[in-house]
């Protein structure tokens, strides 16, 4: 789950959701920018399915009596979540063997540097399953992976930015993650968002044709109906709210 938090309520959004949103702005993106266009929709369908083991974790959110807030995906206990994450790739490599293995790497990515047991031990079986997947398939060569797994890592970045700022926020008031811009670098020059209203974000450099669309799911939970219910059931009773997002020059 993808929280943020304002007076009242935590605005909350699944994670299966925020990879769908992180699709659909991939499929805006220039074509070119894949490198490999025989690819492309393998591709898409990593950013879309990325969060696919949180469809499980995040049908019932829990509640963090330490942080007084629903577990997010940065603190939620790390045994369930190891699992679902090689659960969540084992389905990702069934649709496309291509879309595992950039799946894989990004999963594998976070736990580079782990030292926790269960971490290390995702980290090695990933490396595993990476290994066996360029034994037995033909995938492009490194350069067009390296640059197709940046785009799956920038567009969840993206997503992240969209859902964890207040639409419309100030540079300078932005989460820490994103006020000097994302990790991927195009042409040399790194990608940067900045809110141009509540409905538009400026992307420099711009990787999109033209104006591009993307509509986000989330839902406003009071504070006083988790207090009265409980988290699941006031996540469960509470609407949800979609907002179209521009992406603009």
């Amino acid at each position: 789950m993808i929280i943020r938090e304002t007076e009242d309520a935590f605005v909350m959004t699944t994670q299966d959701d925020h990879g769908r949103f992180s699709g659909d702005v991939a499929r805006g993106f220039r074509r070119e920018l894949f490198m490999d266009e025989t690819v492309r929709e393998e591709v898409l369908l990593a950013i879309t399915e990325h969060d696919r083991a949180w469809l499980r974790m995040d049908d019932t959110p829990i509640w963090n009596d330490a942080s007084r807030t629903p577990f997010t995906f940065i603190d939620y206990p790390v045994m369930p979540k190891m699992l679902m994450y090689t659960k969540g790739v084992d389905e990702i490599e069934a649709m496309s063997p291509y879309a595992g293995y950039l799946c894989s790497l990004h999963f594998a990515s976070f736990m580079k540097n782990a030292t926790e047991a269960p971490l290390v031990e995702f980290y090695h079986d990933e490396l595993d399953r990476q290994k066996r997947l360029r034994d037995h398939d033909s995938f492009p060569g490194e350069a067009v992976i390296h640059r197709q797994f940046g785009l799956l890592q920038l567009c969840d970045d993206i997503s992240l930015y969209v859902n964890m700022n207040a639409p419309g926020v100030s540079k300078d008031q932005e989460h820490p993650w994103f006020k000097e811009g994302f990790d991927m670098t195009i042409e040399g020059e790194r990608v940067v968002a900045a809110w141009a209203s509540e409905h538009e974000i400026r992307l420099s450099p711009f990787l999109f044709e033209g104006a591009w669309s993307a509509t986000v799911k989330w839902k406003y939970v009071l504070k006083a109906e988790i207090v009265a219910q409980g988290v699941a059931k006031a996540f469960d009773g509470a609407p949800w709210t979609e907002q179209t997002i521009t992406f603009i020059r």
